[in-house]
């Protein structure tokens, strides 16, 4: 199982960002996806995550700015998060959760500077 995350890199403040994770040995379409991050010195954090019906949820600090999408023919999930601040800096992961049990993807770096 791999979960390979892309897109991450350095945005001005107020810019957007498409993360995008590709799943391989892993149908995501059985899964709960996520994308969480951890800023620098901080605990990891949910930013959004969507279920296998296409239901999703947001942390309070993305609300209005994030959306989260799915495509179980392309096996992938992405994340938009727009209207970047500083506080947004960190490295994000996907993952796949079904049961108790989790996948996740090895991180991308998203650093928000001008």
């Amino acid at each position: 199982v791999q979960l390979q995350a892309s897109g991450g890199g350095l945005v001005q403040p107020g810019g957007s960002l498409r993360l995008s994770c590709v799943g391989s040995g892993i149908l995501i379409s059985r899964y709960v996806m996520s994308w969480y991050r951890q800023p620098p010195g901080q605990q990891r954090e949910l930013v959004a995550s969507v279920n296998i019906v296409g239901e999703r949820n947001y942390g309070d600090s993305v609300k209005g700015r994030a959306t989260i999408s799915r495509d179980n023919r392309e096996n992938t999930v992405e994340l938009q998060l727009n209207t970047l601040k500083s506080a947004d800096t960190g490295v994000y992961y996907c993952k796949a959760g079904l049961r108790g049990v989790s996948h996740w993807g090895q991180g991308t770096l998203v650093t928000v500077s001008s």
